[in-house]
């Protein structure tokens, strides 16, 4: 008897962690950057009307697209990454690097483009990047990128749009 019930505890708290971690990803919980106040602003329909359905769960639902989705990942012109939803400057090309994670990654990002907060999302807390005029979701900072930096932006490809350089 006593081995069917610590089985069946088990069993079901490994369901409830499961069930958290695999919630879809649409759902999550985007109050730490829409507590901040942003030069954009815009409604819900607004936003919705303006991105694509892929931009908008990404930037304003704070999902992450599939690794290897996105064209930018294999983009190596020289120009300048921004915002897809307000077109701010992010990240110039000469930070990109290949990280082997499946998404665009930078060293290093464009003064006054980014700001941050913390994402519990995961069982752990993660540095969320988010776009410091519009406020949309772009990815998340991690500390093990190359020099100079030392720092990794794994940023969404569809939340950022390519410019390249003109001669």
């Amino acid at each position: 008897m006593m081995t069917n019930r610590r089985s069946f505890l088990s069993l079901a708290a490994g369901t409830v962690a499961a069930a958290a971690l695999l919630r879809p990803m649409s759902m999550r919980d985007a109050k730490a950057a829409t507590a901040e106040t942003f030069e954009i602003t815009k409604t819900d329909a607004e936003w919705q009307k303006l991105l694509t359905p892929a931009q908008y769960t990404v930037l304003r639902k704070h999902n992450t697209e599939s690794p290897h989705s996105s064209p930018l990942e294999n983009e190596h012109r020289k120009g300048t990454f921004a915002c897809a939803a307000c077109d701010l400057p992010l990240y110039d090309s000469a930070t990109k690097f290949e990280s082997g994670t499946g998404w665009p990654s930078f060293f290093d990002h464009l003064p006054n483009a980014l700001g941050m907060s913390k994402d519990n999302y995961l069982i752990y807390t993660r540095d969320e990047v988010h776009c410091r005029r519009c406020g949309g979701h772009l990815g998340h900072m991690f500390d093990d990128g190359p020099k100079p930096t030392g720092i990794r932006y794994c940023m969404n490809g569809v939340s950022l749009q390519f410019h390249p350089a003109t001669a």
